[in-house]
């Protein structure tokens, strides 16, 4: 069985390049959103994945992730105040998105030169928005898998990603 390595170099350059683009800017954004309401640490495991494809360090790296990622889709549904913030959170994100989108006027306020007011216009507004609606799908998805399909998280963990101990 060819290894990780090996099937990385007998890919197309450009594919390599690709995919070790998308990879680094998928880890790079998962990183920065984990502290916004939203899929930060998921962004942060399909990087991890790509790079997974190519580098056994990313492999290593992914599973802690992804079990780190499901306890906390878990948690966010446990009890309906946790619901109710993260739901205010994603609506928040989308609500910022629209205003990044439309791009009122500067501020008074503002301490530096106006062009650094809301930088990106609808590219940021649309990420914003995007990662309000991930969010929402993911509260939806925790929901139906942890919260009323009975489904605990830690037998999940134990079938899907056994310990190598």
């Amino acid at each position: 069985m060819p290894s990780n390595r090996e099937e990385r170099l007998a890919r197309p350059r450009a594919q390599r390049v690709a995919l070790e683009v998308l990879g680094w800017a998928l880890v790079v954004t998962g990183i920065v959103a984990i502290p916004l309401p939203g899929p930060g640490l998921l962004i942060l495991a399909l990087g991890l994945w790509v790079h997974s494809l190519s580098y056994e360090w990313a492999e290593r790296l992914l599973e802690p992730v992804q079990r780190q990622a499901l306890r906390s889709a878990a948690d966010s549904v446990k009890t309906w105040p946790r619901i109710v913030l993260s739901g205010i959170g994603a609506l928040w994100l989308i609500g910022i998105g629209i205003v990044w989108g439309i791009h009122p006027d500067t501020p008074s306020w503002w301490p530096v030169h106006e062009r650094w007011w809301l930088l990106g216009g609808w590219a940021t507004g649309g990420v914003l928005i995007a990662s309000g609606i991930a969010a929402y799908a993911l509260l939806g998805w925790s929901m139906k898998r942890f919260r009323y399909g009975g489904e605990d998280v830690e037998e999940y963990l134990d079938e899907n990603f056994p310990e190598d101990d």
